[in-house]
């Protein structure tokens, strides 16, 4: 065996060194990918050491956290706002006065969440035309209800 490597120990040492160049070759390809990795973790952060990045991500947390419960006390504004703004119309247009004109006269009736809101009704006739203004609580109203807004409070609760 020793006769083999003395002859052969040309090739041997070739082929030693070809190994161990192949395995740093292969080592270096690895540890550049890592270099790139670790570059694109700390890009644009500022810092060189992982304590300060992590230290920058929990302040970045803070201040998202903050700004959601800022979203969170408006969006609870708003909801409170909406209850309270008109969401529900109904309308009619009728004719009160068989005899004469046609379907000028209207009822409309504007109302929230709640059920809560106005009905307007406005009668025209041959000489004047005249607006009335009901509260509605619930759905209702303490007022004497015409037919035609009765109808008109329906079609907004059922829209």
């Amino acid at each position: 065996m020793f006769a083999f490597i003395s002859q052969n120990i040309d090739i041997i040492l070739i082929a030693t060194i070809a190994i161990f160049f192949l395995w740093d070759l292969f080592l270096e390809l690895r540890l550049r990918k890592e270099r790139q990795r670790i570059s694109y973790f700390f890009k644009g952060k500022g810092t060189e050491d992982l304590e300060g990045v992590i230290s920058e991500i929990f302040k970045k947390e803070r201040q998202t956290e903050e700004e959601i419960q800022e979203i969170l006390k408006r969006l609870k504004k708003l909801d409170n706002s909406v209850l309270h703004s008109i969401q529900k119309i109904g309308f009619i247009r009728f004719n009160p006065f068989k005899e004469i004109g046609s379907n000028q006269s209207f009822s409309i009736a504007l109302l929230d969440q709640k059920d809560d809101g106005v009905i307007i009704s406005s009668y025209h006739s041959k000489d004047a035309t005249r607006v009335y203004a009901k509260p509605i609580k619930n759905g209702e109203s303490e007022y004497p209800l015409s037919r035609e807004e009765e109808e008109a409070i329906k079609r907004a609760i059922g829209s």
